[in-house]
């Protein structure tokens, strides 16, 4: 069965142009590993610059393959070196009973 996540992504100092390009290729690169669906992503900006993206894996054992999986290991690494993961719940958005965001993409 599929699994929607919501994954957010907060820029290190001085990184945000660089997470904003990496994120152009995330769901991509995820694609070309047979890991996610063929539903668009949906990206959004945070107040505070963090990236959130709505995005649907195949499966949960997709998930699980993605942590074994070379290239997205290597992805991940990218990401590593201009973002922080952060949970939806610490944004000061998500406080809200409708939580608005700036549409990213």
């Amino acid at each position: 069965m599929a699994r929607i996540v919501i994954a957010c992504y907060k820029p290190k100092p001085g990184k945000n142009e660089a997470l904003k390009a990496l994120m152009k290729t995330h769901l991509s690169r995820l694609k070309q590993e047979s890991l996610v669906t063929d539903r668009a992503s949906i990206m959004m900006e945070a107040t505070d610059g963090t990236i959130l993206e709505v995005f649907e894996w195949i499966s949960d054992e997709a998930i699980q393959n993605a942590h074994t999986n070379p290239t997205v290991l290597q992805m991940w690494g990218e990401y590593g070196e201009v973002c922080d993961y952060v949970p939806v719940g610490s944004l000061a958005e998500a406080a809200n009973l409708f939580s608005g965001f700036e549409p990213f993409n």
